[in-house]
C-alpha cells in the first residue's frame, strides 16, 4: 500500500513538472510573439510614414511643375 502511494506521488510529480515546463514554453512563446508583433507594428508605422512622405513629395513636385507651366504660359 505504501509503495502505491509513493508510485502515485512520483507519477503526479512527473506530470506536474512536465506540465510546468510546457507552461513555461507557452509563456515564453507568447512573450516572443508579443515582441514580434510590436516590432512588426513599429515597422508598419515606419513604412506608413515613408509612403506618406513620398506622396507629399510627389504632390509638391506636381504642384511645382504645374506652377512652372502656368508661369510659362503667361
Amino acid at each position: 500500500m505504501k509503495t502505491s502511494f509513493v508510485s502515485a506521488g512520483a507519477a503526479s510529480l512527473c506530470v506536474v513538472l512536465l506540465a510546468g515546463c510546457g507552461l513555461a514554453e507557452v509563456g515564453a512563446s507568447a512573450a516572443t510573439q508579443g515582441a514580434s508583433a510590436a516590432e512588426q507594428a513599429k515597422q508598419a508605422k515606419k513604412t506608413e510614414e515613408q509612403v506618406e512622405q513620398r506622396v507629399e513629395d510627389a504632390q509638391r513636385q506636381a504642384r511645382e511643375a504645374r506652377d512652372a507651366a502656368e508661369a510659362a504660359a503667361e
